[in-house]
């Protein structure tokens, strides 16, 4: 028999025609925010440019291109619409979660809300260490092949369609690699692996992340050393949280024995 009271069950009852309307209003919060969000990037797109290409010019580049007439236009585009989903995620995310709270037990609510607090702190980490190290270190390496070569002179010019995947490429490489935690937390939560499969899997892991490192980074050993590392590190942080989850998990069991 399940613990949970009836009454809590039928309040997360309701009709599917309830939720398609709940669905539309929640997507339509959503769709006003990214889209005020969007026309606030989109003023400020170019300064946002100019911060995202800070570490070009730290590198000593001087001066980026743009090979095509509408170029410009459509990289202010995507940075502005990159910059307004990074600023309406905490709205949407909230939408999501009043969408699916209601559906929830009180034991599932207080498991997955910490994984939702957790998403954009880690997210943003991840994305911090590639822009103010990661990214700066791959620019200096990849550079650096320029130069003179018999009296040939090798410049690099870059476009700004180019820089602008280079540099979304490392934040989202790495924000989204800082998110390994709650990945795996919510798969053991879910029942889908166990914290003893994790731990035998570690040597698996390690190798899988250096891989990951040499894919999504330039071919340089520092900037796979950046990505790889702390990969290992996060994976390391998800198995202590099990940990920690499971005996509070089998406290919670130990005591409801008990009272039964």
């Amino acid at each position: 028999m399940s613990d949970v009271p009836e009454s809590e069950i039928d309040a997360s009852r309701a009709p599917l025609l309830d939720h398609l309307i709940e669905l539309r209003r929640r997507l339509l919060y959503c769709a006003v925010a990214l889209a005020i969000t969007f026309a606030f990037s989109f003023y400020f797109s170019r300064p946002i440019f100019g911060f995202l290409v800070h570490p070009l010019v730290m590198a000593g580049q001087k001066t980026i291109i743009s090979t095509e007439v509408f170029s410009a236009f459509f990289v202010q585009i995507k940075v502005a619409f990159f910059a307004a989903m990074m600023l309406s995620f905490p709205v949407i995310a909230n939408q999501l979660w009043q969408f699916v709270a209601p559906g929830l037990y009180r034991q599932e609510k207080r498991a997955l809300l910490p994984f939702l607090l957790a998403t954009p702190v880690l997210f943003l980490l991840g994305a911090s260490l590639a822009y103010f190290i990661a990214v700066p270190m791959a620019l200096h390496f990849l550079l650096s092949f320029q130069g003179d070569l018999g009296g040939i002179k090798q410049e690099t010019l870059p476009t700004v369609t180019s820089y602008l995947s280079f540099v979304m490429q490392f934040l989202f490489a790495f924000g989204l690699s800082f998110l390994l935690p709650v990945l795996l937390m919510l798969l053991e939560r879910a029942g889908i692996v166990s914290r003893a499969q994790l731990v035998s899997a570690r040597r698996y892991a390690i190798v899988g992340a250096f891989a990951i490192a040499a894919v999504l980074t330039p071919p340089d050993i520092g900037s796979q050393l950046l990505l790889a590392v702390p990969l290992v590190m996060l994976y390391e942080m998800a198995l202590i949280g099990i940990w920690f989850t499971e005996r509070k998990r089998a406290k919670i069991a130990a005591e409801a024995g008990e009272t039964a």
